[in-house]
């Protein structure tokens, strides 16, 4: 009798043991792939976040460069004239330009 209880305690233990490996994994495969806040997505926010911030951070950069190149532009009209005639080919009047292209 005392071994037959016994058998019956270890199946029941592993049968308990089973049926708990086979929910937690059931838990673990919903929560990676079928959960509204999965595993999957989280991660796929996360690169884009981080993707996005890196854009954010050079924009900045590239706003202040900005900025400091109109602070020089307004501060000093000299600035502005060469920028005018560099960039947009400005010149006084009777005054020929010449563009000369280098390969």
């Amino acid at each position: 009798m005392k071994l037959l209880q016994r058998i019956k305690e270890k199946v029941n233990t592993i049968s308990r043991n089973r049926i708990r490996g086979i929910v937690i994994l059931f838990a673990l495969v919903y929560f990676v792939f079928f959960d509204a806040h999965n595993l999957l997505d989280r991660m796929k926010y996360a690169r884009k976040l981080n993707h996005l911030e890196k854009e954010l951070e050079h924009y900045q950069k590239e706003l202040q460069a900005h900025e400091r190149k109109l602070h020089e532009l307004q501060s000093n009209d000299s600035n502005l004239v060469k920028y005018a005639r560099e960039e947009y080919y400005m010149k006084r009047p009777n005054e020929d330009i010449y563009l000369i292209e280098e390969e």
